[in-house]
């Protein structure tokens, strides 16, 4: 991580506020949030033009946007029960009846509203990022990022939340699945959305993105058909949430510009360890544009402070099945732990001029700017701290929409971004039935907000005056227009001269150069979990033709190593020469490997202690206060749940049984000497289970005094218990102590374990789990 981690500059500032019954603050009297703002009225005429979003007032930080959903939180909490109209209720259990084993009776008006409040309750699910989850946060700037040749960030940019590191800017972050339903599993493989909505003071900026930096097709015209080949098909239904089937992959044979996109979805960034662990792309090349009308092109960049990790594939489908919401849960329980999740903000810049220096179209989203051609530059940092207070009305009723852009930030030509910004639009449309979901709460901008607009399905805004048009004498033709130089919004003048054709610029049709580029910069095991993705996903596929032509004119133009391993897993002859259109470079960039993404810490891992009655407390409460020291969450899992007690007579609070949780749901599991402890533990079939899973997932264990004697039951390959008889060992991930003695050695050498994230060196085909 760069220099600008440091914490030093997020401490809240000083207020005079109240707290209200949610325990969250409120401005005092004095700086009350509704008053009128200079220049308001509330006059007959119209000029004072008031609204929902009028609320904010004065500045923006970062609780503006908390403050200003105060206003529409209710809290039931020692209240008394009533209809949607006030009226008190005393009975909601039983529906008014001609006798008591009569008909309802058509006036029982309590049983037809909350009736048809639960008829009526749901919406469509978004076609695409139906699955997701959210949270809210800030953006603060750094006080002075490195920009290469440019001394500040005003001269990139005019958006001046971009700006000055004293400003937090709220936001709100949805993550999801692309393909599956709203009720689908977290873990299957598909992209991730990252999508944040800045509540700024200039109005909303939705940088609506992925976790994989390219995209399937190059065109939004394409976009219809790719989302109708990796759903789940039409005759049947499936499968839901996979990409694995027919129509897919039919679809992607057929393209060779989604070769790139493919590379990426069958490496492990399709299984992200959690949200807060993965990056996030804005995929497409945008427009910085500054003061003097003067545009650079900028891709954007969410780096996590926590690393870029993975989970394995056999891990992901055990947890589909024991905890669908795995990544939904992790994302809340850190929050409600107390962790501020940050990600790192961050730009590559390339001057309008030097566009045509790359061997690839800038206007293509399915190629990225390498890091070795273009470094990243960090300009600021997004914390998300605070869950939702209702996850319908905020997660999925938040609207995101490429299109809402502030002055400084503009498009470009990217002929997918084109499209976007009609789709995104007209979807919501749909959604909410009306163009009026921009006055839901969540989507509000906390920026004041004038228009001429009244009408239109569920209206919020009261809007004063006869005049809603403009140009008009009445409301002396109010809200005013406002000029570039006071802040309105001015798109860049860019010169545009050319036939109205149906076609494709030339320089989109080259699809393997950056596919190789990836593949080139995996390491062994990456490449061979992109191979044993292929297998499971090319082994779903019925039609022997799609599988060889996605082997021959895909992956063989890719490398010729990558498809013979493909086609032997999938019972396709091998190609015996690489595909004409290969290239031949061997370039590779270390940014887009994952093991060169994960940092050293351990900060939100989840570690299991395998404990029963009998158990050492010193070997538990050393080893549990160094990991909780360097940020770990620790959980004690026994047989049952309650009290486990210790041989000193201690006891311990058990957090999981065996039967409530599974190591697929933890990061790492220690076990603590103890004899009785650790006679039962070797009994338990549960027990070996879990560390043997554990082990074949090639995640971190430790074992101390008798808890070697687990390991030792569980016959880890090439893993020698007797060597922890010499002192603390550390091998593949598993380190020992057998004696007991060197517990603060030992503690340490687990922290390092889990830092490492994943031992890919071990060979685990052998363990019986």
């Amino acid at each position: 991580m760069s220099e600008h981690d440091s914490n030093d500059d997020t401490e809240a500032e000083p207020s005079n506020a109240t707290e209200t019954e949610s325990g969250r603050e409120e401005p005092a009297d004095e700086s009350s949030p509704t008053e009128m703002t200079d220049g308001g009225s509330d006059d007959e005429t119209g000029s004072g033009q008031t609204g929902t979003s009028d609320d904010a007032g004065g500045e923006i930080d970062g609780e503006s946007k908390q403050d200003q959903l105060e206003e529409v939180r209710e809290n039931q909490e020692g209240e008394q029960l009533t209809s949607d109209h006030g009226v008190k209720i005393t009975d909601t259990d039983n529906s008014l009846k001609a006798g008591e084993r009569g008909p309802t009776i058509m006036e029982d008006f309590h049983f037809r509203e909350k009736m048809t409040q639960f008829d009526h309750e749901s919406i469509p699910e978004r076609v695409v990022h139906a699955r997701g989850t959210g949270a809210h946060g800030y953006y603060q700037p750094y006080e002075d990022p490195d920009l290469g040749e440019y001394d500040d960030i005003s001269e990139l940019t005019k958006a001046s939340f971009l700006q000055d590191s004293d400003q937090k800017t709220p936001v709100f972050t949805r993550f999801s699945t692309v393909v599956g339903s709203r009720g689908s599993a977290d873990t299957v493989r598909d992209v991730r959305g990252f999508a944040t909505k800045f509540y700024t003071e200039e109005g909303n900026w939705d940088l609506v993105g992925n976790n994989m930096p390219v995209f399937f097709i190059q065109d939004a015209m394409e976009f219809p058909d790719l989302v109708h080949a990796i759903k789940p098909e039409p005759d049947d239904a499936i499968p839901q949430a996979a990409s694995a089937h027919d129509t897919f992959w039919d679809f992607a044979s057929l393209k060779p510009e989604i070769t790139h996109m493919l590379m990426w979805l069958l490496s492990g960034r399709a299984l992200p360890r959690s949200f807060r662990m993965m990056q996030g792309f804005g995929v497409h090349t945008f427009r910085f544009v500054n003061d003097d009308g003067e545009s650079v092109f900028v891709k954007f960049h969410w780096e996590p402070k926590l690393g870029t990790n993975q989970l394995v594939w056999d891990e992901t489908q055990k947890i589909a099945g024991k905890n669908p919401d795995f990544n939904r849960e992790g994302l809340y329980e850190v929050i409600d732990e107390g962790y501020e999740l940050e990600w790192e903000f961050g730009v590559q810049i390339v001057e309008e001029d030097e566009a045509d220096r790359f061997d690839f179209d800038l206007l293509d989203p399915t190629k990225i700017i390498p890091e070795t051609e273009v470094p990243v530059r960090p300009i600021g940092k997004m914390v998300l701290n605070e869950r939702p207070d209702n996850f319908f009305a905020e997660v999925e009723q938040v609207a995101f929409h490429p299109g809402n852009v502030v002055p400084g930030i503009d498009f470009t030509n990217d002929p997918l971004l084109q499209g976007r910004l009609f789709s995104y639009q007209d979807t919501q449309l749909n959604r909410f039935n009306g163009a009026n979901w921009d006055e839901i709460p969540i989507n509000r901008p906390v920026a004041e907000r004038h228009n001429n607009q009244r009408a239109g399905f569920m209206r919020q805004e009261i809007n004063q005056g006869k005049a809603s048009y403009k140009p008009n004498s009445i409301g002396d033709d109010y809200p005013e227009e406002v000029p570039e130089e006071e802040g309105g919004y001015e798109h860049f003048a860019e010169k545009i001269d050319g036939q109205k054709i149906r076609n494709r610029s030339e320089s989109f049709e080259e699809h393997f150069s950056q596919a190789r580029l990836f593949w080139n910069s995996m390491t062994e095991t990456e490449k061979q979990n992109i191979v044993e993705a292929a297998h499971f996903e090319l082994g779903k596929v019925d039609r022997m033709e799609i599988r060889k032509r996605t082997v021959y004119d895909l992956f063989n133009n890719v490398d010729h190593e990558f498809a013979t391993r493909v086609a032997e897993g999938i019972g396709v002859e091998p190609p015996e020469e690489p595909g004409d259109e290969m290239p031949d470079h061997d370039d590779e960039d270390p940014s887009l490997s994952m093991v060169n993404r994960t940092p050293d810490t351990i900060e939100t891992r989840k570690v299991a202690v395998l404990v029963d009655d009998g158990y050492d407390a010193d070997h538990l409460e050393a080893i549990r206060s160094t990991l909780e020291d360097e940020g770990a969450r620790v959980e004690i899992v026994s047989k049952l749940l309650g009290d486990v007690e210790a041989a000193n007579g201690d006891t311990v609070d058990a957090d999981e049984s065996h039967g409530t949780t599974e190591s697929v749901l933890y990061d790492a599991v220690y076990v603590p000497g103890g004899e009785g402890s650790v006679d039962a533990l070797v009994e338990q079939g549960t027990a070996k289970h879990f560390v043997a899973e554990l082990f074949k997932h090639k995640k971190p264990i430790a074992a101390v005094g008798g808890g070697t004697e687990l390991l030792e039951a569980v016959e880890l390959p090439g893993i020698d218990v007797a060597n922890a008889k010499e002192g603390v060992v550390s091998e593949q991930g598993v380190v020992m102590e057998s004696d007991g003695d060197d517990l603060e050695a030992a503690a340490e050498a687990f922290v390092d374990a889990i830092a490492a994230h994943r031992h890919w060196d071990r060979d685990s085909k052998e363990v019986r789990a």
